[in-house]
């Protein structure tokens, strides 16, 4: 089969494209053709070298995968090959109080997909049987890929944030992947969506999505503008996907007794908490990362009942990787830019 192999990562890293073994399978793998794989921000994160711990070099990255199952090993009783599946993002042992709490995740034998193992941007994918969820398969290869991330991811978040209806989100990094889907989330909540973004000429679209108001990080705080759109009560809700460089601009953009949910942090770098406010403002942080079997399930169901629609404002063939990689770094996307394959 096909791969790309991140060879070394840097800030210009070394990518290369061979010809590798088709995977051996476990009694209880499956085989998955990898029909397509999206891009995330985590991938040229691993890539640049910024993310570093339990990134396994050489790597085949790319954890945002949908396929099709082609072999299972002899102890598989819940696919068979034909199934349309989407991979977890941690490759778990299914076995372990962490795995029966769907926290798989925190699994001491998992391993992340596309970062401590094997990723989606090859042609062929081995997993255990219970890191796949079988999905419809009306739902087209592309939009699939994005179900466990960013759309999975999304779910878990506004679960946790629990948003209630007419409330208002604060949505940082809105035209990424995460922001795009978190958007559509919370106005299937019926909540006012406050978007934030760096780039203006994305406003369209992400008013499309569903953002009430698309406020601009500029010379002015995008923190005065959030108040001066509530009456200087702030946003019930921040759904923050970019962390440290917007924090303190987002924490003073929340209501008092206001949630802060934490997704992403992209510059690797501290954020001050000013304790006091925090106190006598009664506002509420947490983090919140993956996603459960359930979110999945619940992201398939969504998009295929058109509920949410996955973001994709690229779809290129895998062997244009480095068109797709391009497009990422000018920021010229809005949500993901997704990658096909080919039959091995």
């Amino acid at each position: 089969m096909k791969a790309l192999i991140l060879q070394q990562p840097s800030p210009f890293p070394r990518l290369t494209v061979a010809d590798l073994p088709i995977p051996s399978l476990g009694d209880s793998d499956a085989l998955v053709q990898v029909k397509a794989c999206g891009l995330c921000h985590h991938d040229l994160l691993v890539m640049n070298g910024a993310l570093r711990r339990g990134v396994q070099i050489p790597l085949i990255p790319g954890h945002e995968v949908a396929g099709v199952v082609i072999a299972v090993g002899p102890n598989v009783t819940t696919l068979r090959p034909g199934d349309h599946v989407v991979p977890l993002l941690t490759d778990a042992c299914g076995r372990c109080h962490f795995c029966a709490r769907n926290l798989e995740r925190l699994c001491p034998q998992g391993q992340a997909i596309g970062h401590g193992m094997k990723g989606g941007m090859a042609q062929l994918l081995a997993v255990r049987e219970n890191t796949l969820v079988k999905i419809p398969k009306e739902i087209p290869w592309p939009q699939a890929s994005l179900l466990a991330c960013p759309i999975g991811v999304a779910i878990k978040a506004v679960e946790n944030a629990q948003i209630q209806q007419d409330e208002t989100v604060l949505v940082t990094g809105a035209s990424g992947g995460l922001g795009a889907h978190l958007i559509q989330l919370a106005s299937l909540r019926s909540a006012r969506v406050l978007a934030v973004t760096s780039d203006e000429s994305k406003t369209p679209a992400l008013e499309a999505l569903g953002a009430s108001d698309v406020i601009p990080t500029g010379e002015l705080h995008f923190s005065e503008i959030v108040l001066a759109l509530t009456e200087d009560r702030g946003a019930n809700v921040a759904l923050d996907t970019v962390g440290s460089p917007l924090f303190p601009q987002t924490l003073r953009a929340i209501a008092p007794n206001g949630r802060l949910i934490l997704l992403g942090e992209v510059a690797r770098a501290k954020a001050e908490l000013p304790l006091p406010e925090i106190i006598f403002r009664e506002l509420q942080i947490s983090g919140s990362v993956g996603a459960t079997r359930h979110h999945v399930e619940q992201a398939a169901q969504l998009v295929a009942q058109g509920k949410i629609v996955p973001t994709i404002s690229y779809t290129l063939p895998w062997t244009q990787w480095k068109s797709a990689l391009q497009l990422i770094q000018q920021r010229r996307h809005v949500g993901r830019v997704v990658l096909e394959f080919t039959q091995p």
